[in-house]
């Protein structure tokens, strides 16, 4: 996520903050699926990881209803989405399905991304898949809700939010992989998203009390999404939220400085090819999930370096075309009609 265009200054900014967040997310992620973070009862493995899993999400809401909020147009809107995630999606199940013969009587479900609903279907190597699961038929869903009701229609959205978290309790799911107990966590970004659009015109601060709220918050998010804690779970896409999008407004000048750095920003612009590679080669003998712990943990570094080669790669080649291609295609049919 870098740079927006709109029609004013407030809406024509560089988010370069997010670039901070969206690497800060994958790292969490890594960590909480490849390092020992604590004694099995801290549970503080699934706690990172699923922190990192709420602040992408909340990062993906965002930046799909600010983009919508610039254009409504249906048609240009899913071929960005369909060119930034099936390449490298339909890529990995491929691998996935030829690699474990197992998996291929699901590879339906999980091309047409609804594996999650049925999550045993989730082919072997592919279960972290399920995040793309839930944004693809989140798109599809924003999509015909402006192919509706025009940019207007996204005004329902925090409604939403509400009722899905309000489901959520209802249901008894903390966490869950099945997009009507989890897309509270990519709506609260689309909150973010129509709160910033109209927010007052206004400096943005780097000192005092206001600037460490987003580290409270991030805190406070790591606290709720452990498992141990129970039912302040229910709290974990809020935080996130405050975490984020209070960021946009004030944040300590040091933080800003690391996360809106050239590393950050690398990280986050090969962040989505590592999360779907990592998975995949985590199933394979790097991973050492059959091995003993010691050798687990010795295979840590060439998975890692293994990985991140393949991002960078899938990044800036194969995934580069496909996105060039939607471009040129964009390109042809036009500007986007005014924003009022």
């Amino acid at each position: 996520m870098t740079e927006v265009s709109g029609t004013s200054n407030k809406r024509s900014e560089h988010f370069a903050v997010l670039d901070g967040w969206r690497a800060l997310s994958i790292l969490f992620v890594l960590a909480g699926h490849w390092l020992p973070l604590g004694p099995a009862s801290w549970q503080m493995n699934a706690a990172i990881a699923a922190s990192g899993m709420a602040i992408f999400f909340t990062l993906s809401g965002f930046l799909i209803t600010h983009l919508l909020l610039q254009d409504d147009r249906a048609g240009p809107f899913l071929l960005k989405r369909v060119a930034r995630i099936l390449p490298l999606a339909w890529a990995a199940m491929a691998v996935i399905a030829l690699m474990w013969s197992e998996g291929r009587q699901n590879a339906l479900a999980n091309f047409l991304f609804v594996a999650n609903l049925m999550p045993d279907t989730l082919m072997p190597g592919g279960h972290h898949l399920w995040s793309l699961c839930v944004e693809m038929q989140f798109y599809v869903f924003v999509a015909v809700l402006v192919l509706v009701g025009g940019r207007r229609a996204l005004y329902c959205l925090p409604f939403l939010c509400i009722a899905v978290t309000a489901l959520r309790i209802s249901d008894e799911e903390v966490i869950s992989i099945v997009t009507w107990h989890r897309v509270d966590e990519i709506l609260v970004g689309a909150c973010i998203a129509l709160w910033w659009h109209h927010r007052p015109s206004s400096r943005r601060t780097q000192a005092g009390v206001r600037a460490w709220l987003p580290l409270v918050a991030f805190a406070g998010l790591i606290v709720c999404a452990n498992p141990y804690l129970g039912e302040l779970g229910y709290l974990r896409p809020y935080f996130a939220a405050l975490a984020v999008g209070w960021s946009l407004a004030a944040f300590p000048m040091l933080f800003d400085r690391i996360f809106s750095s050239s590393p950050a920003s690398y990280i986050a612009s090969i962040s989505y090819a590592l999360y779907v590679i990592h998975g995949v080669l985590g199933e394979t003998w790097l991973g050492g999930e059959r091995a003993d712990k010691l050798t687990r943990y010795l295979l840590r570094a060439p998975l890692a370096i293994c990985t991140w080669l393949l991002a960078h790669v899938s990044t800036n080649y194969y995934e580069a075309a496909f996105s060039r291609s939607a471009r040129r295609i964009l390109e042809r049919l036009g500007p986007a009609p005014p924003t009022f």
